[in-house]
């Protein structure tokens, strides 16, 4: 399904124009959405559509998004966010609850105009993620890797990823939460041990192996690699072609993550580079390459 979306980077606020059941704790981004269900130009418009809501006898609220939106030219303050809320309840034929509602909705103005729909909030899971057992300190951020994830597989349904490099399973525990169906695979037993660890840890179920990756001879939709640069596995130029070269063999796209330069390279193997952003922590970035 194609999803048109209205993102506020700023604020992590998602506006979906498609109902859709895509949990927005997927994104490490997102705090809360609003599944868009009325829009109009006034606030009028949409007292008058809210009041085709079927509650069928159950309790509701109305939150007011607060939003960082540049075209919006009259700043609204607290005390009338909450008048905004009251008004539009009133036209709701239901039992209004601020403390325990069985149903929420949210009302947001962005670029001149209003929208009104079912409110979600996002759960921080990345956010408990990043307390595993097992953990590097050049391993990526939970945050990081549940972006990663989601970048390298938006829809899971019918998707086969692996991560030939996986670690201690940072990318492995976050994509296994999302539902993406995920191998993880490493040349280090240290590592795979605590990477089946840091599963178990926060019951999910994972198939990690141990071996390089010559040795894959699965097909993958996806591959997500993290160019091994620490102290227990780090790569010579030679050792990233190769596991380039060898990604390319079995899987059609690539999300690499490197805190180098590796364009040509990544060319030289056969992929071509579609997309890229760049994660700093301090003074230490990483790129992140979506290659197909």
């Amino acid at each position: 399904m194609e999803m048109r979306s209205l993102f506020g980077k700023e604020t992590g606020k998602n506006i979906l124009k498609t109902p859709t059941e895509i949990d927005p704790s997927r994104s490490p981004f997102i705090k809360e959405r609003i599944e868009v269900m009325y829009e109009g130009d006034t606030l009028a418009v949409i007292c008058e559509q809210v009041e085709r809501i079927q509650l069928n006898g159950s309790t509701f609220k109305v939150i007011f998004l607060k939003i960082n939106d540049l075209n919006t030219t009259e700043k609204i303050e607290y005390d009338q966010r909450r008048l905004i809320e009251r008004e539009i309840g009133m036209h709701i034929d239901g039992e209004a609850d601020v403390h325990h509602p069985e149903r929420v909705f949210g009302i947001v103005t962005l670029g001149g105009r209003w929208y009104f729909g079912k409110y979600r909030k996002s759960k921080p899971v990345w956010l408990y993620h990043s307390k595993k057992p097992r953990e590097y300190s050049t391993a990526l951020s939970t945050r990081v890797a549940r972006a990663v994830a989601n970048i390298a597989v938006p829809e899971p349904e019918g998707i086969q990823a692996i991560d030939p490099c996986c670690g201690i399973g940072t990318v492995l525990v976050e994509a296994l939460s999302m539902g993406i169906n995920i191998d993880g695979r490493d040349i280090n037993p240290l590592v795979t041990t605590g990477s089946r660890e840091n599963i178990a840890h926060f019951g999910l179920e994972g198939n990690v192996t141990l071996g390089p990756i010559s040795d894959v001879s699965k097909e993958y939709d996806v591959a997500i690699i993290d160019m091994p640069y620490n102290l227990y596995t780090h790569a010579t130029p030679e050792d990233q072609f190769s596991i380039l070269r060898h990604a390319r063999r079995f899987a059609s796209k690539v999300v690499v993550v490197t805190i180098e330069t590796l364009d040509q390279m990544i060319e030289e193997a056969g992929f071509e580079i579609t997309d890229r952003c760049v994660a700093k922590k301090g003074m230490f970035s990483r790129q992140i390459l979506v290659c197909e």
